[in-house]
């Protein structure tokens, strides 16, 4: 699928370029898109795909449409229509017609439909967050308690994570402040904290790999006289998250430091805490961010031995499971295991659709198995176009 008017694409991508001060070359770094593609868009010789610009919009941390001048067009934008629509009326209640459900029904729900998420059912999950929303948005504003607030906290931390598994980093953003609002009324400050933790993680897709240290930082000083296990999983998990950040700009030592920090409150909750938000905070979970690490500081061989050492139970969460496989793809196919890297992002797929083929990395393994192989399976060709290349 392609824009209409992609001149004046090309011409909006140029400017918001130059405002973050990049070369075209520069910017063709941060995308899996080549140098050439890039300079034929923005002079207007070749068509802005929406993947383009989406990939585009991520690297240079603005909204899609800044570069669009209008809102994509594609199967997410009419589901996530109604869940927009809740976010934005989050401080004048409803009309007066909704007509609520017990707050320890919609809590329930909430906690439902964060699973749903962790199981990679994001469409379906948007469709029934929305109205959750509403309803949670009503009861907090008729008869406010704080198990409602938790509940919408929660819906709004939903909110952002299927959204930003989508691409859509603008609605994500605008769903973490919802949180924020909502756990400042809950008074909750383990709800804070993950919400510092998912907002930092936020800045690291868009390359912003020091304000997202700081906000995961943040998130520790909220936890700081909290000795719940509930409250040692989430300052663990955030360790975990400062160690994705810290592998985005290649260092190492805090790499291994975070990592280390995990890995001792994880002792201390007593080995695997799933039931902790969501979070699937442990020891397990701490040997993938050290396998993701590698990978994202290009240690290749390493993160290869870390993932062969790795047996994932079936309880795993699809979407952690889902990143793995395509992250380990990427390991494999820059080791030169071509038809093992072919084999695993495949799998990847068939675990968690929607999460796959939205997901960086994915594109970039694919882009480099076509570059790479010196004839296109079947297979290949196949996911090539699922993608959109």
């Amino acid at each position: 699928m392609s824009f209409p008017d992609d001149e004046r694409t090309g011409h909006r991508i140029r400017a918001q370029r130059r405002l973050a001060g990049l070369t075209q070359r520069g910017l063709a770094a941060r995308i899996p898109y080549s140098y050439s593609l890039l300079n034929q868009v923005e002079c207007g010789a070749r068509e802005a795909t929406a993947d383009f610009c989406t990939a585009v919009a991520r690297a240079l941390g603005v909204d899609v449409t800044t570069l669009t001048g209008q809102p994509v067009t594609t199967p997410d934008h009419a589901v996530l229509a109604p869940l927009r629509l809740a976010l934005d009326l989050y401080d004048i209640g409803t009309d007066g017609l909704v007509i609520a459900r017990p707050v320890h029904v919609l809590a329930a729900a909430a906690d439902a439909l964060c699973q749903q998420v962790r199981a990679t059912r994001l469409r379906a999950a948007a469709t029934d967050l929305a109205p959750l929303i509403t309803e949670l948005t009503h009861s907090v504003h008729t008869a406010p308690s704080t198990p409602g607030w938790q509940a919408l906290a929660s819906a709004y931390r939903s909110a952002a994570d299927i959204s930003l598994k989508l691409g859509h980093l603008d609605l994500s953003q605008v769903a973490l402040d919802r949180m924020a609002w909502a756990a400042d009324r809950a008074s909750d400050p383990i709800l804070a904290a993950i919400r510092q933790y998912k907002r930092g993680l936020l800045y690291k897709e868009k390359d912003d790999g020091a304000t997202g240290r700081r906000l995961v930082a943040a998130g520790q000083q909220l936890l700081a006289d909290e000795a719940s296990r509930e409250a040692l999983a989430v300052a663990g998990q955030l360790h975990l998250g400062a160690s994705a950040l810290a592998a985005r700009v290649e260092d190492a030592t805090a790499v291994e430091n975070h990592v280390a920090a995990a890995r001792e409150l994880a002792g201390r909750v007593g080995g695997e805490a799933p039931e902790v938000h969501w979070l699937s905070f442990g020891h397990r979970n701490a040997d993938l961010h050290a396998f993701g690490a590698a990978v994202a500081m290009r240690q290749y061989d390493d993160a290869l031995t870390k993932a062969r050492h790795m047996a994932l139970p079936p309880s795993t969460l699809t979407s952690r499971r889902a990143r793995f496989l395509v992250d380990r793809a990427r390991a494999e196919m820059e080791t030169g295991h071509l038809d093992a890297a072919l084999k695993h992002v495949a799998a990847a797929r068939r675990a968690a659709p929607e999460q796959t083929r939205h997901y960086p990395g994915t594109r970039e393994t694919i882009t480099g198995l076509v570059h790479l192989s010196r004839r296109t399976p079947d297979t290949l060709d196949h996911m090539a176009r699922w993608i959109g290349l």
